[in-house]
Order: C-alpha cells, then structure tokens, then sequence
C-alpha cells in the first residue's frame, strides 16, 4: 500500500467553505475527509492540521466555536495540530487617512513546508496531499521535487480556492467536492476521554 500523509491548511478550507455559504459543513472530522481522499491502493499515515487561535479580540463567540472545533479535533487519532499565531497591523484608508488595527494569521504556509519536507526527509509517505489553495506554498512543493523526484504531492484545492501556480508544480490536482464534506461531519456530540461533552455550535446547524 502507498503511505500517504495528509497536510491542511485550516484557514484557507474554512474560509473556502464560508465562500459558498457552506457553513454546516464546518463542524468537519478531517481525519474522515482524509480518508475519502485516498485510492485503493493508498493507506492514511496521519493528517496534520494547520491553524491559529482567533486573537483575543475577536468576538468571544467565534473564539468559542473555534475553541469547541478544536478540542473535537483532538479526540480524533493520528490527528496533529500546529499552531501558528496572529500579528497586529496598522491600516490605513487611501481616500480619507482614516486609520484602523486589523489582525494577520502567520506561520502557517511555513509549518506546513517544514513539516511537509521534514516528512519527506524522514520517508514516512510515498505521497503527500497538500489541502490548500494557497499560493505560497509553490516553492516548498518545487523544492520536494527536486529533492525527492520518487515521491509526489497532490494538491486537493478547498472550494473556491484554486490555485494556478500549484496546479503547475503538483503531481496531480483536485478540488474538494460538496459530498465529501458532506459524508465526513462529527457527530453532534462528542464526549471526551474526561466524560466532557463537545457539541457542535448551534450557529453551524
């Protein structure tokens, strides 16, 4: 069986998944979605899933749904979650000066290339599938090709996130379809290890 390990981009799905209002397939076992993702021939080695904490000031409720996912998340086996963080930024209006604080996510196209080439250095997957949409991701995919021409990466573009410069350098595509997402939904309850019971957010319904 080919080992495949599966690498995703939780920002770049989620905000793919709210592009088309997709909004009850948030609560999503990506373990399962993996799964779906696989021929045959393939075996799921793990999943590593990419994200950051909501700043601090964002709406306590949105922090709390994500608190809730999170935690789901990690009652799932062979699941790995790294964490990158959010920065403070000064924006200002072209028009009238007018100026505002906002909040970027970072680290996360960089822990995946390091985690996806670290991965492949240590030969714990034959293919490598990449769930992302983004960009920034091309050179790391490149410098795998180079690197290890017998192994392959295949990109699986969330919705409405495709991106032509990875669909060049990968060794296959696809974009992620409604059903696949549909079929691979936590259960509304989930009780942990401790007796604590995670449901899904009533706003996700």
């Amino acid at each position: 069986m080919q080992r495949v390990l599966v690498y995703v981009d939780g920002f770049n799905l989620y905000y793919g998944l709210r592009s088309k209002g997709w909004r009850r397939y948030y609560w999503l076992d990506i373990y399962r979605l993996a799964e779906k993702l696989l021929r045959p021939d393939q075996s799921l080695v793990a999943v590593r899933y990419f994200t950051a904490r909501l700043h601090k000031a964002t709406e306590p409720e949105k922090q709390e749904r994500q608190k809730i996912y999170l935690e789901a998340l990690t009652t799932l086996s062979d699941l790995y979650i790294h964490y990158g963080y959010y920065i403070q930024k000064d924006m200002t209006c072209r028009k009238c000066s007018a100026t505002w604080k906002t909040y970027e996510e970072k680290m996360t196209d960089v822990n995946i290339a390091v985690e996806f080439l670290g991965d492949a250095q240590d030969d714990v997957f034959d293919t490598a599938i990449i769930i992302s949409g983004d960009s920034d991701l091309t050179r790391p995919v490149i410098s795998f090709h180079k690197r290890y021409p017998e192994k392959r990466v295949v990109i699986a573009f969330p919705p409405r996130r495709v991106s032509k410069h990875l669909r060049n350098v990968a060794t296959a595509y696809f974009n992620i379809g409604r059903k696949k997402l549909s079929d691979s939904q936590l259960p509304d309850q989930i009780t942990k290890t401790d007796g604590y019971i995670l449901s899904k957010p009533s706003k996700w319904r």
